[in-house]
Formats: C-alpha cells, structure tokens, sequence
C-alpha cells in the first residue's frame, strides 16, 4: 500500500512542478508520457491547433487488448496562480506542508491523475496479464480555450476506434471532504451577449438622446422573471444570471450611444440550448424594444443514468474509505459533457474547495485514498481480487 501511495505522491509533484498554466505544455506531458511507458503503454501525444490559437498537446495512452475499455480522464492544464506573493508555498514547488501538497493543480487535478496512474500500476503489478483495456485521456486545455483538447481527441479515437466502453474523469467532486458526490451529470450553459444601440446625447438634453440603458435594464429584467422549470429527478431548477452591464462611459453627463450585458444560463436536462435561446429570445421580444444577442454555448447538459457503472464507482468508495457518496449534478462544466456523447461517464476526484485559490493543495491522506479508490474500481471492473 505504502508504495503506491508513495507513486501518486511523486507523480503528482512532477505534474505539479510543471507550470502548465493552460494550453501550455511545459514538459507536463512528458512527464505523464515517461510514467505511463514506464508501464508499457501504448502513447499517442497528438497536439491540435485551431483558430490561430496556441497549439494544444494532449495524450491518450492505452495498455491491454479487448473489452472492457475503461478509460480514466482529465486534464493536466491549470488555471494562473494569480497573486504569487500572496501563496505561503511555491504555486509550482509541489511542497509537502501541514500532511498537505501544495502547487497549482494539486487538487484540480493533477493531484488525481497522479492517482490514476499510481492505482494503474498498482493494479498490472497483481493482475498481469488482464483481460480487457485500460486507458488515460489527458487534455492540455480544459481551463480554457477548450477546443483543441478532449473534444479534438474523442474525434480521433473514434476515428481509431478507441473508444472507450466506460470513463471516470477526475475533477475535484467533493465540497470538504473525499466521498461526499460524484456527478453523473452537468448542467448545459448558454452564455449571451445582448446589445441595445441608441443615440448619443446630452445629459441635460435627453429629448435630442435615445438612451439605451433603462432599454436594456427593461430587456433583463424581464428575462431574468423567465420561470424556466423546477428542476428535474437529478437536476436543480436552471437559472440565469446576469453576469454584466456595461456602457464604457467614463462622463457623467453624456447618455450613451450602446449599452452591453452579459448573461449566463445553467440549464438543466429538460432543455437543450435551443430551448433556452428560445425562452430568451420570446421574453425579449415582448418588451418591444429593437436589440441584438450574440449567443455561445459551452456544452449541453448531459446525464448517465445511475447504472452498474455509477454503482461500481460508488462501491469503491464506500469500500475504501466507508463512505457513500449522493449522485449529483451540481457545479460547473468539465469534459465529460464531451465524453458523455461517446460513452457513459461518471466523475470523481479529489476536494474541490482550494481549487483556483491561493494555496491551492490537496490532503496527502486524500491522495492516498484516491489512489485506492481508483485501484478498487479497476479491480471491480476487470473483476479482480
């Protein structure tokens, strides 16, 4: 046990110590190429560039022959560290503080693919050979730009026929502590951006102006009152936010010529964005006034029903650790929207609530009992003792 825990540790500090801040490489992949065919892995480093973008370097790597395929996945790309003066450990020193591993990524999630591999090899070292495919999808750009990683990737290997029979992806699930959820799911996310164009004029003058503020203010507050749902049997009620209002005036008497916002909607699996674009688009329109929306989509919401998958992931947690975690669809978005159009997915990882913080870090003992989790969901998926 102790040497597999000590693997993860290791693993995840190289990862750690690799400023990778999202889509750059910085020797990250080289350090999980190196790990994964130490083990005899078959390695596919692939790096796609869209858009005049940075390139974006991403491996899936491969052992064993046939079904089941299961796949662990994730990201090795962080978010910036922000205020470096204000860590107490080096963002990118992987240190060991207080039984707890600091650095950039620690718990989102490099901290998990160190488990990945660790509970893999631990795993080959008791059950060699297997029958099946073990495989690791790691993506150098889920922070953001997110075009030229997991997506890019699932297209070629269904092109390779590589697809996997199942995924677990590895984002930081828990709130405070190891065991509390795992997401069988997300919520889809529209995001828009409304414009409404007036006349530019006088303060003092507003009959020679056409202001376009109390317009706009008019424009969300009416799709904001959109009663969309409330909720589904795994899913909360969706919700829009308005994330953003802005002239760009820095006068005080001058009405302005434009008015922006942004707003932000997390749907839930009765809708598809089409749905939600619609909603928006009847509610605006009835306030009468002439404006123009601009919308992007970051992903649909998806679901895996609960399902022997689900209920293995469970029972290796619960077996490690004691602990039985709820299904949720809670949080944000990650890759599995992408994956979960290809395979059934589940997501586990570490806790979340240092995650793109100051000192961000991730308990060495959660370490530890990732590791063994991921080791028992392989020993239940290829059913080994």
């Amino acid at each position: 046990m102790a040497q597999r825990h000590e693997r993860a540790l290791k693993i995840s500090q190289d990862l750690i110590k690799c400023p990778s801040v999202t889509p750059k490489d910085e020797g990250v992949f080289a350090v999980l190429e190196t790990a994964l065919a130490e083990l005899g892995f078959e390695c596919h480093v692939k790096t796609f560039e869209e858009d005049g973008l940075e390139p974006v370097t991403n491996i899936f790597a491969k052992i064993g022959k046939g079904n089941p395929h299961f796949c662990f996945a994730g990201h090795v790309d962080v978010v910036p560290v922000g205020d470096e003066d204000a860590w107490t450990q080096p963002p990118f020193g992987a240190t060991i503080h207080d039984k707890a591993l600091y650095g950039r990524g620690a718990s989102d999630m490099k901290g998990a693919v160190g488990a990945f591999i660790a509970a893999t090899e631990a795993f080959l070292d008791a059950h060699s050979p297997f029958h099946g495919t073990i495989s690791l999808l790691i993506a150098g750009d889920e922070e953001d730009p997110l075009i030229a990683g997991t997506k890019h990737m699932l297209k070629w290997m269904d092109k390779e026929h590589l697809i996997p029979d199942m995924c677990l992806v590895g984002e930081p699930t828990n709130p405070t502590q190891l065991g509390e959820m795992i997401k069988i799911g997300r919520r889809g996310s529209v995001t828009g951006y409304l414009t409404v164009t007036g006349l530019q004029g006088h303060a003092a003058y507003p009959h020679l102006a056409d202001n376009p503020v109390p317009k706009i203010v008019d424009i969300l507050n009416t799709v904001k009152s959109i009663d969309f749902d409330e909720g589904s049997e795994f899913f909360q009620p969706t919700n829009l936010e308005i994330v953003s209002i802005d002239t760009g005036n820095t006068a005080n008497n001058v009405i302005p010529a434009k008015c922006t916002a942004m707003l932000n909607v997390r749907f839930n699996d009765l809708h598809s964005s089409q749905d939600i674009i619609n909603h928006i688009t009847h509610a605006a329109d009835k306030t009468g006034h002439k404006y123009a929306i601009e919308y992007h989509i970051s992903g649909e919401s998806f679901l895996t029903e609960p399902s022997k998958f689900s209920e293995t992931v469970l029972n290796a947690i619960q077996t490690a650790i004691g602990r039985k975690p709820d299904m949720t669809t809670t949080g944000g978005t990650s890759d599995a929207r992408f994956i979960s159009q290809y395979c059934p997915v589940v997501e586990f990882g570490g806790v979340g609530e240092s995650m793109h913080k100051v000192d961000e870090h991730i308990r060495i003992s959660d370490l530890n009992d990732l590791t063994d989790i991921y080791l028992n969901v392989l020993k239940s998926i290829y059913n080994s003792p």
